[in-house]
């Protein structure tokens, strides 16, 4: 098991500016960190893989794509540029020294139909995401898309959702990310959902109900904890969290307001609270 921090807590922004916080990821304990993918400017990419490479931290990363590609998308053209965005999206990936993608790329963020997934909308997206894995997978990256709560997606808000894209897209470097906060709203039952899917899970994102310092809300984490333990799960624990340290960002994703003092009691408290659960639930 590996501990890790989403820097999309701070910023959205690849740059020099975020070398100060991987020093204090690394002083805190973490063995690396998530890294947002969205940003043109490819060769700050290399230079924050460098970074984070000579700091002694691995690397995961988080992305998201948007409806000029929409992989849900009957024109074909728009799914055609879903798969090249994609393909940039794990380019960036390498280029970090990443070993995982995760995020909620089935699907445009935030778009909405109106009604509900049909099968097509369904078929367009695990075409155009076995395309993406093929292409991981000569990158030997691992894609770990995301159910999203219903407020944010309608393709796949479920674990058995993202299971069903799993089995279409049949590949070995497509698998699904738990994240506890969608869960919390979306999943009848979090500890049997993991159970259920352990095999098909890759990647794990610690988040709380508010989406603030994990432990501090109301998700079910004994639960999830000890169900991690009991499916063997042993990738990463990654800490997602959010602020509204970048406004733009913070309100695209509807966060209003900060959930602690400082930026950093989220990660401390939250690391402290990851390694205590883990401990509680391994025997």
């Amino acid at each position: 098991m590996k501990i890790g921090m989403n820097l999309l807590l701070w910023t959205t922004d690849i740059n020099e500016q975020l070398y100060p916080i991987l020093d204090k990821l690394k002083e805190s304990g973490f063995d690396g960190v998530e890294v947002p993918i969205g940003d043109e400017n490819e060769r700050e990419y290399i230079a924050l893989g460098r970074r984070i490479n000579d700091l002694g931290l691995e690397c995961t990363c988080v992305t998201s794509i948007f409806e000029d590609g929409n992989p849900a998308s009957s024109d074909s053209g728009v799914r055609s540029a879903a798969v090249d965005q994609m393909k940039w999206r794990i380019d960036r990936a390498k280029d970090l020294g990443a070993s995982v993608v995760c995020g909620p790329y089935h699907s445009a963020f935030a778009y909405f139909s109106g009604s509900p997934p049909t099968e097509d909308e369904r078929n367009y997206s695990a075409e155009v995401m076995r395309k993406a894995a093929e292409y991981a997978g000569e990158q030997d990256i691992l894609l770990t898309p995301e159910a999203l709560n219903r407020f944010e997606c309608y393709l796949y808000n479920t674990l058995d959702d993202i299971a069903e894209l799993i089995r279409k897209v049949d590949h070995p470097n497509m698998k699904m990310i738990f994240d506890s906060h969608h869960a919390h709203i979306e999943e009848k039952n979090s500890g049997a959902s993991i159970r259920k899917h352990g095999e098909r899970i890759g990647h794990v994102h610690i988040t709380e109900s508010d989406r603030g310092t994990p432990g501090s809300g109301q998700v079910h984490w004994d639960e999830i904890f000890s169900s991690l333990h009991e499916i063997g799960y042993d990738g990463w624990l990654t800490i997602e969290a959010f602020s509204r340290n970048k406004a733009e960002f913070a309100s695209g994703i509807n966060v209003w307001r900060n959930f602690q003092p400082t930026l950093d009691e989220v990660y401390q408290d939250g690391f402290n609270f990851i390694k205590s659960m883990w401990d509680k639930h391994a025997h």
